[in-house]
């Protein structure tokens, strides 16, 4: 049975720079397997040394978080689809704008009233 799991950018490096991969598999647990086999330096970015899935790496199978059905437990079917997401840490204070050059003209605007 074949699957699709998604590549986010940063991982892209480990998969040739694949935006998504096809893996066999029953659950979720042995999709991830299939990709750690074929990316091997995938591994170490997505479990930890006792073979758990890292707290930063959520996995969505088919647009559902994992972790709220059957973690790598989860059956799939042909045709499902898995998103892996790195978490992102930090918040507003502090963001870095793709634009800050705008957004200093938009803060700007504001003076003006």
């Amino acid at each position: 049975m074949a699957n699709t799991i998604h590549i986010p950018t940063p991982l892209r490096p480990f998969t040739d720079k694949q935006e998504s991969v096809e893996v066999t598999g029953a659950t979720v647990g042995e999709l991830l397997a299939d990709l750690t086999k074929k990316y091997e330096g995938l591994k170490k970015h997505l479990y930890t040394e006792e073979g758990r899935l890292r707290n930063f790496v959520n996995v969505y199978l088919n647009d559902e978080d994992i972790r709220y059905l059957q973690k790598e437990q989860t059956p799939v079917k042909a045709g499902d689809s898995l998103s892996i997401v790195p978490s992102v840490a930090g918040g507003a204070a502090g963001a870095v704008s793709p634009n800050p050059k705008a957004e200093a003209e938009e803060g700007n605007h504001g003076d003006r009233d």
